[in-house]
C-alpha cells in the first residue's frame, strides 16, 4: 500500500487459474464486515493465518483510502459476531509476476466457484500501465458488485 494511506489496485475475475496452483504460497482467509456506513465505508474484521487486522476502506475504483489496525486474537473475537451474515471464506494464494505479486481469492462456501485475483501498485500510473498475464480474465476494479462487502452481502453476482 502507498503511504498516503491510499490503496492502489486493479481486480480481476478469474476463469482458469494457473497451472500448479498448490506450489505457490497459501492462507485461509475468513472475513467480516459491520454493518456498513450510508456513505460506503467499509469496517472489515480479517483472520489471516496467525494475523488479526481491522481495516477501514472508504471510496471505490482503483484508489481507495485504507487504515489498517492490528488486532489480538481476543479483540477479534470480540468484535466478530458483530460481523454475523457479512462474511466470507476464501484461500489467498501468492503469485510472482514480474515485479509484482498477484493475490489470487479462491472463494468457499456460498461463493464458490468464484476466483479472482488482485494487484496493487506504488501509484496510479503503474496501475494502468499493469498488462496483466494471459489466465486473468475480465477486468472488475470498478465493478462495486465484486467488492469483497457487496459479496459478503449479496453473493456472487451472475456471470456475463
Amino acid at each position: 500500500m502507498p503511504p498516503d494511506g491510499w490503496e492502489i489496485e486493479r481486480k480481476f475475475l478469474v476463469d482458469s487459474a494457473p497451472a500448479a496452483l498448490d506450489a505457490y504460497p497459501a492462507d485461509p482467509i475468513r472475513q467480516g464486515y459491520l454493518p456498513p456506513a450510508q456513505d460506503g465505508t467499509a469496517v472489515r474484521l480479517r483472520e489471516q493465518g496467525d494475523a488479526y487486522v481491522l481495516t477501514v476502506k472508504q471510496g471505490a475504483g482503483m484508489r481507495r483510502a485504507e487504515v489498517e489496525v492490528a488486532l489480538t486474537p481476543d479483540q477479534f473475537a470480540a468484535l466478530w459476531p458483530l460481523t454475523e451474515g457479512r462474511r466470507l471464506e476464501k484461500t489467498r494464494y501468492a503469485i510472482p509476476h514480474g515485479a509484482y505479486t498477484i493475490e489470487l481469492d479462491v472463494y468457499h462456501g456460498p461463493l464458490a466457484p468464484l476466483v479472482t485475483a488482485e494487484v496493487e501498485f506504488g501509484s496510479a500510473d503503474e496501475g494502468r500501465a499493469f498488462e496483466p498475464p494471459p489466465w486473468m480474465g475480465e477486468e472488475v476494479t470498478d465493478d462495486a458488485r465484486y467488492t469483497n462487502l457487496h459479496l459478503a452481502l449479496h453473493g456472487a453476482p451472475p456471470r456475463r
